[in-house]
């Protein structure tokens, strides 16, 4: 059988966890394959309300083994947090979890170099979570990260920690001119580490693989948005890795000739957490009364997220780059009720022209202005609905304008936070 791959299709915090969740009934394997902590799934079933930051969103389903890739970067305190906390809660998953040897981990020197880097910036900021993310894949660049497997033979990782720490503590006392970390509680944090994560970490890869050849079904799970993406995304106001679908090769060790279903899991409108351009933002009531509505702030930062109306041209170039072979649309129950809902259809540049392009530079982005195509609204409820046809005409007709628009089918469509409240349109994942 093929991976399937589900990907955040424009700033994240599409509802990503929701899906992957709902899909995963029909998964052997669900690999996380980017990201780090900086990510939060929520997923809501019978078995109660969960916010993941690094757990792969199959743990509900007891056939489902959740593996963390080699293209995460891992906070051990917070997955040993997650860990805990499920199974506080009754769940039972310790055979059910894989950490690749390879995946990098967040030291904590990580996290107070982002925190001082963003500091130092002012008010050029990037808008970072501060969970050290960026630097442990700048390490990883740098080939002085610290990888789960070193986890394994703890004795031989003193040199090279020693090492590694007489660097860091120079940027961070004399470019920054914050406080040394010692050797011993860096050290002794790995050796905990090393006591509680030995069991679950394993050669991710070959076990994905053989699932693969096995003829069982791979769920790629993908963390923050596509237009966040390392490379095709709004840079420098960005995330460090790779969320588009290259990334899922990448950060799972599977070859893309597996890869056989792209699922860009969109909002019905738009929301990005901090800084840079967002060409349909709604500053006004409007705006306000869609956040208040979807609750829209962050499950890691709990930032209030910027709003804006569905923008098909970063859309359609999401569907560019990732090459969808469906859809899932969410939060279409938050425009219950609007009396017309919008969609931008084009930009106006700075000079006058009309274009559909989604401009690569962060700075001729910020200054485009969306052209809006206005459609009737809805006033009988979707909240809920798990059958096509019964939701309204109004609706029906904005969800068939955005497929035609992304230039891929809507298959799924999310009507509410719960497992059930979904509508399939059409089966996205053979069994």
């Amino acid at each position: 059988m093929p991976a399937y791959a589900v990907l955040g299709a424009q700033w994240g915090d599409e509802g990503k966890g929701k899906i992957v969740d709902f899909l995963a009934k029909d998964a052997r394997i669900v690999a996380r394959f980017a990201g780090g902590n900086n990510a939060g799934h929520t997923v809501v079933n019978d078995q109660g309300k969960f916010s993941f930051h690094l757990i792969p969103c199959g743990v509900f389903w007891p056939q489902a083994l959740n593996v963390i890739g080699n293209g995460v970067v891992l906070d051990p305190d917070v997955l040993l947090e997650e860990i805990d906390d499920l199974e506080a809660r009754g769940i039972d998953i310790s055979e059910r979890i894989v950490v690749s040897e390879r995946a990098h981990l967040i030291m904590p020197y990580h996290v107070m170099l982002d925190e001082l880097a963003e500091s130092a910036r002012g008010d050029a900021r990037i808008g970072t979570t501060g969970k050290g993310i960026g630097p442990a894949y700048a390490d990883k660049a740098a080939r002085t990260g610290v990888r789960a497997a070193d986890l394994l033979d703890i004795e031989a990782l003193i040199p090279r920690l020693q090492n590694i720490l007489e660097y860091t503590n120079a940027v961070i006392t004399k470019v920054y001119g914050g406080d040394a970390l010692s050797f011993d509680y860096v050290f002794d944090k790995c050796r905990s580490w090393s006591e509680r994560l030995a069991p679950y970490i394993g050669p991710a890869e070959k076990i994905v693989n053989q699932a693969l050849a096995d003829g069982d079904n791979v769920l790629l799970e993908g963390a923050q948005g596509v237009l966040l993406d390392l490379d095709h995304g709004t840079y420098p106001f960005v995330t460090s890795s790779n969320p588009t679908i290259g990334g899922a090769s990448v950060g799972v060790g599977v070859s893309p000739t597996h890869i056989e279903g792209i699922t860009g899991v969109f909002k019905a409108y738009t929301t990005r957490v901090g800084t840079g351009p967002l060409p349909t933002e709604l500053t006004d009531a409007t705006g306000e009364t869609i956040r208040e509505l979807a609750q829209e702030f962050g499950t890691t930062t709990g930032r209030p997220r910027r709003v804006g109306w569905f923008d098909a041209v970063a859309a359609k170039y999401s569907a560019l780059i990732n090459g969808y072979t469906s859809a899932v649309l969410t939060r279409l129950d938050v425009l219950d009720g609007f009396e017309t809902v919008r969609i931008c259809t084009h930009y106006i540049t700075e000079d006058g022209a009309q274009t559909d392009d989604f401009p690569g530079g962060v700075a001729a982005l910020g200054k485009v202005r969306p052209v809006f195509e206005e459609m009737p609204g809805w006033d009988r409820p979707t909240a809920s609905v798990r059958r096509y046809e019964d939701l309204p005409e109004a609706a029906r007709r904005y969800v068939d304008r955005i497929q035609e628009l992304i230039g891929c089918p809507v298959d799924i469509i999310s009507t509410g936070p719960h497992r059930d409240e979904t509508v399939m349109v059409r089966a996205m994942m053979e069994v």
